[in-house]
């Protein structure tokens, strides 16, 4: 990820390159970066724990690219809660039949924070 400070005039412009790392967790792929804070699906553990994934599939440091067997990252998370998602309703009818069915489930998530990606 670029994020670009600009101070005047074109030759002034100053890049920063930010480290980040697609990992997979709980089978979902996500980018991440430092201290960012996500929603995966419910994990294992207590608030507080740390947990580590080392299913890294790519990762960019300062323009430095690895990908696939090349990535020897770890990328080191702690749990901060787990939470339920918003109410997801199924409604099955068939008409002229009397047939209806209302049928209701909430996700569980865990909130994670990145901690290091090493």
């Amino acid at each position: 990820m670029l994020i670009k400070k600009t101070s005047g005039t074109f030759a002034e412009i100053i890049f920063w390159i930010i480290m980040f790392a697609v990992v997979k967790i709980a089978g979902q792929q996500f980018k991440v970066q430092k201290d960012q804070e996500i929603f995966v699906q419910q994990l294992q553990g207590n608030v507080g724990d740390s947990v580590e994934f080392s299913e890294v599939l790519l990762t960019d440091n300062a323009g430095t690219l690895a990908v696939g067997t090349d990535v020897k990252s770890v990328v080191k998370a702690e749990i901060l809660g787990h939470v339920q998602g918003d109410k997801v309703i199924a409604f099955k009818m068939k008409r002229r039949k009397g047939f209806r069915k209302k049928v209701g489930h909430r996700t569980h998530f865990t909130k994670i924070k990145i901690n290091e990606i090493a």
